[in-house]
């Protein structure tokens, strides 16, 4: 076998890209309408929200922690804006400035229990999603809050206006996501602060041996993920018109699961914006594709499952083959 073959093979991005060419085309097959012009837009507009945050949480996987609090702060963000926006208190600018500098010191703090009181961030993240998604209901008595006008504001067109290109309706958001990928892509693999974070992951008393600062690497990191999950809420809820203290539910396990399914190591050390892509599209597709074959709904968590532990021995397997030089 070529070295080059070898090479491509043993890259953590590989099994994902292969899964999710084969699922695309399964669905295809079973289904014609799966790769239909309306339902790629419809799925294209949710999947790059739930991405928004997987990227971050590459990022912050890959410096060795968790941050199970996005899913609340998805909720939170865009409860906390229109509530300012609607009772008058600020501007809609000021208003999304608020929600972001908010989650920014959520992110913060969650980031100072782990590196300062040495707090495993399972937990410490844990604790923050009840505080935060606790707030969001007592604050709007767990009713939505208005938002219906949002798509008529300048700062909703920016994050979410829609225009089409060749039949396909896309939004803003997609924009986005694709200069938040490439960006944080280059971030983690072609910059000194990318070294410091997987060396953060991968051995963080080396690291410091090295010079590297792993606490504010791993802070800096947390208000990164807090914040992208704040972003990716505000957009939801002016492309669904509702702002709902209830979203975001369950959404830090999908997340997780992305980024472990894309090749990124659950235990620190390496991680990959692009797998993370793959997996992001796997898993949102994935949904999509049951639904339209006729499968129950209610069967999504036997496919995710059923898909980490694949991919999880996979990689495994993949990893042995590279040490062993096979």
């Amino acid at each position: 076998m070529p070295s080059f073959v070898k090479r491509l093979i043993s890259k953590p991005e590989f099994g994902p890209f292969v899964l999710l060419l084969a699922m695309v085309f399964i669905f295809w097959e079973l289904n014609p309408a799966f790769l239909s012009l309306r339902n790629i837009s419809n799925t294209l507009a949710f999947t790059v929200e739930l991405g928004l945050i997987a990227l971050a949480m590459t990022l912050l996987m890959t410096s060795g922690e968790f941050d199970l609090s996005v899913g609340s702060l998805f909720g939170f963000s865009p409860v906390l804006m229109w509530t300012l926006y609607n009772t008058g208190i600020a501007s809609i600018e000021i208003s999304f400035a608020i929600a972001l500098a908010t989650a920014l010191g959520i992110g913060l703090i969650s980031g100072l229990f782990v590196t300062r009181l040495k707090i495993p961030s399972f937990l410490v993240t844990l604790g923050m999603l009840l505080v935060v998604r606790g707030t969001a209901l007592y604050v709007t008595n767990g009713f939505p809050q208005r938002t219906w006008n949002a798509k008529d504001l300048p700062l909703a067109q920016l994050l979410v206006g829609d225009f089409t290109v060749a039949g396909l309706r896309l939004h803003m958001s997609l924009l986005w996501f694709i200069a938040a990928a490439v960006l944080l892509s280059i971030l983690l693999t072609r910059t000194k602060t990318g070294n410091w974070i997987q060396a953060s992951g991968g051995n963080a008393n080396a690291a410091r041996a090295r010079g590297v600062d792993v606490n504010r690497t791993k802070i800096k990191l947390f208000m990164l993920s807090a914040a992208m999950a704040g972003f990716a809420g505000v957009i939801s809820s002016i492309r669904t018109a509702a702002a709902n203290p209830n979203s975001g539910t369950g959404y830090e396990l999908e997340v997780i699961a992305m980024v472990v399914i894309g090749g990124t190591a659950l235990t620190g050390g390496r991680g990959t914006i692009i797998g993370t892509v793959f997996g992001i599209f796997i898993l949102r597709l994935m949904r999509n594709g049951i639904v339209l074959i006729g499968v129950p709904g209610l069967a999504y968590n036997i496919f995710i499952g059923t898909i980490i532990l694949a991919m999880m021995a996979l990689h495994s397997w993949l990893d042995r083959r590279h040490q062993e030089g096979g």
